[in-house]
């Protein structure tokens, strides 16, 4: 059992915090901004509650962190509240907010000069993955910190690997998401075509699935893309949110991405549909329209 912190209860954060305690049986300690959530999950889950990431890093052996981007991650890190003011040496924060590469190294050279490991460990596999503790974590960072958090990760994970040094594990989600981008708008014109085309949508996917378009998206999407039902999941604000990440990053290393930069012009339209919440999968309403 280690003793823990997670910092930010969101729809990601709060699933993968309750397995800390239940599948992993360790000692957690949480903060969220918004203090009542903080409390909902400690009389779901046991624990405790901190006021600030400062109190919650507190004697903790790990410190985890899940929230929304490089301002929020410095908010609970740095400062005389954040979460590096309350760490004894030697303890390591792990970071899986979806964030800049850039970051990850600022925070990793600034724990260092605390005596502080960091890891930056962005996620995939959705709400859905967290809930059900089967996430894919991507890690940059020291290998010796990696040995050390890996074990406690694999409560909510069923893929952890260390992709190379800080800043690596941002990189990588980049291309999952750069990949993911392609994939869904792939898939959303082919099933805008179907239906155009007179095609049985439902028959058309159970034959092609078995074949090389095959696809999680194809998969876990075709059914609500083909309904035009998006009020769940990965929300579209989130995946700007993160190409506009992946952009950056190909600006600053010399990549092209013109299909990703496309696609992003895409969820700006469903954007000004009104569904900056819907599934990302809601790129076909906007070829439906």
């Amino acid at each position: 059992m280690a003793k823990v912190a997670f910092l930010g209860l969101g729809v990601m954060g709060y699933p993968m915090a309750g397995h800390l305690r239940g599948r992993g049986g360790h000692d957690v300690t949480v903060y969220n901004r918004t203090a009542g959530k903080a409390q909902t999950w400690v009389g779901q889950h046991g624990g405790a509650a901190a006021p600030s990431p400062r109190e919650a890093a507190r004697g903790r052996d790990i410190v985890f962190a899940c929230v929304g981007n490089d301002d929020d991650l410095r908010s609970v890190t740095l400062g005389a509240q954040g979460a590096f003011a309350g760490m004894a040496r030697g303890a390591i924060f792990v970071d899986h907010t979806t964030a800049s590469a850039e970051v990850a190294r600022e925070l990793s050279r600034e724990a260092a000069k605390l005596g502080l490991g960091f890891i930056d460990a962005p996620v995939s596999g959705g709400q859905a993955g967290a809930e059900n503790g089967a996430l894919t974590v991507m890690c940059g960072g020291d290998t010796e910190a990696f040995a050390r958090v890996e074990p406690v990760i694999g409560a909510y994970a069923r893929a952890c690997r260390l992709m190379g040094p800080s800043g690596a594990g941002q990189l990588a989600k980049m291309v999952n998401q750069i990949c993911i981008a392609g994939l869904v708008q792939g898939l959303a014109e082919g099933l805008h075509f179907a239906k155009r085309a007179g095609l049985d949508g439902e028959l058309l996917v159970e034959v092609i699935s078995k074949g090389a378009a095959q696809s999680w998206q194809m998969d876990n999407r075709h059914k609500t893309m083909l309904a035009g039902k998006f009020d769940f999941g990965f929300a579209v604000d989130w995946m700007r949110k993160d190409l506009a990440i992946c952009l950056d990053e190909a600006r600053r290393n010399g990549a092209h991405l013109p299909v990703a930069a496309l696609v992003d012009q895409f969820y700006s339209d469903v954007q000004t549909m009104g569904g900056g919440r819907w599934d990302s999968s809601s790129l076909i309403a906007r070829l439906d329209k």
